[in-house]
């Protein structure tokens, strides 16, 4: 209600380590954003400015060095009274196109959000009898001068350096990916506040308050523009792997252990068709055989994806990729709780959309109502 009396502010924050409110110079010559919140790939953002020659040997938006790369951008909104960060980020390309015709040059800024930073510089390392979880804890403390709240979830398994000593090859981000995957889990890093922002290493969160429902069909409560759905049985897949007892080399088979996407969203889930054998599995203790089946299962997609587009001041919310969002007025089948995947927000002057991609498990509604 506050969104369409109050209308829909940008907040806009650039600078070096520590971002700053954008100059008035900044602010009038912008005329498009994109911001990306991807569950898998990423967060990443796009500005579009208008450029004019108010200096006689440059344009002024390129001399004064606002959006030189590696400078840090925070893009917000203000929706209503309630500011919301879409992203925190970092700037990695410039795009000049300068015309003939005044006031009609533009520069495009694109960037990714800070987790670029831990994705720079590739590493030997090894990491002598420390699970994963304290590792991952170890490396993000490296960067907290972007802000970074780690909140990484323990893990059982303890490395023996006599057994097995944990090494990194690779960049942290890439490391910290591999240790993610190797669990069953997800790593990304998501604004909490301005200048604050969370590590998040643990299962996909489906424990949050879903947000204001997608609602279609249902007269004035009608809220989204465009909605679909899609159903791929092929998605799912079940395990099949054995350890090798190392005495008396018998092989021990691991029954195929459910996905850590917990709670499930749907009373029907689509059933597993295809098997996957881990073949990597036969070296390994039971546990860390386990964790490989079930960190098998959590990777395979979901078999039923939603895509959409909603204009936020109708919709009256900012929707949040990573969390939980309720869908009504597609029937039955399709009606119920949705895990966001990705979030793209089209901002302009006279126009603010959030296109969306949602899925989960299978079909049927769990709950005879979702939050309105």
């Amino acid at each position: 209600m506050l969104a369409s009396q109050l209308g829909i502010r940008i907040i806009l924050l650039v600078g070096g380590t520590v971002p700053l409110p954008a100059s008035y110079a900044v602010t009038s010559a912008l005329t498009r954003i994109e911001v990306t919140n991807d569950a898998e790939q990423g967060d990443g953002f796009q500005m579009t400015f208008t450029l004019s020659k108010d200096r006689i040997v440059d344009y002024g938006l390129l001399l004064d060095g606002t959006f030189n790369p590696f400078n840090r951008v925070i893009i917000g909104v203000l929706l209503g009274v309630t500011p919301e960060v879409l992203i925190d980020g970092i700037i990695t390309h410039q795009q000049l196109q300068p015309s003939n015709e005044p006031g009609m040059s533009t520069l495009t800024v694109t960037g990714r959000d800070v987790s670029l930073m831990l994705d720079l510089e590739e590493k030997n390392e090894k990491y002598d009898n420390q699970p994963d979880f304290v590792i991952v804890m170890r490396l993000i403390a490296q960067y907290a001068q972007y802000g970074l709240i780690p909140q990484a979830t323990p893990t059982t398994d303890v490395p023996i350096m006599l057994q097995r000593i944990p090494r990194q090859q690779e960049t942290d981000l890439r490391f910290i990916q591999r240790m993610a995957e190797r669990n069953g889990f997800v790593f990304y890093i998501e604004p909490l506040t301005f200048g604050v922002n969370t590590a998040y290493w643990g299962p996909e969160n489906r424990l949050s308050l879903p947000q204001p429902a997608l609602t279609m069909n249902m007269g004035p409560a009608t809220n989204v523009e465009s909605l679909s759905f899609s159903q791929d049985a092929l998605a799912p897949v079940s395990t099949e792997s054995s350890v090798v007892e190392p005495i008396t080399k018998i092989s021990i088979p691991i029954p195929s252990l459910p996905s850590l996407r917990i709670p499930p969203l749907v009373p029907s889930p689509t059933p597993a068709r295809r098997t996957v054998l881990l073949r990597e599995t036969a070296n390994q203790n039971p546990a860390q055989a386990a964790t490989a089946s079930i960190a098998a299962a959590t990777r395979s997609p979901d078999s039923v994806t939603g895509q959409g587009e909603v204009e936020t001041v109708r919709y009256g919310s900012i929707l949040r990729a990573r969390k939980l969002v309720g869908v009504r007025g597609a029937g039955f089948t399709y009606n119920g709780n949705y895990y966001v995947r990705r979030v793209t927000h089209q901002i302009q002057r006279d126009r603010y959309t959030q296109s969306f991609t949602i899925s989960r498990e299978g079909t049927g509604a769990l709950l005879p109502v979702v939050r309105p």
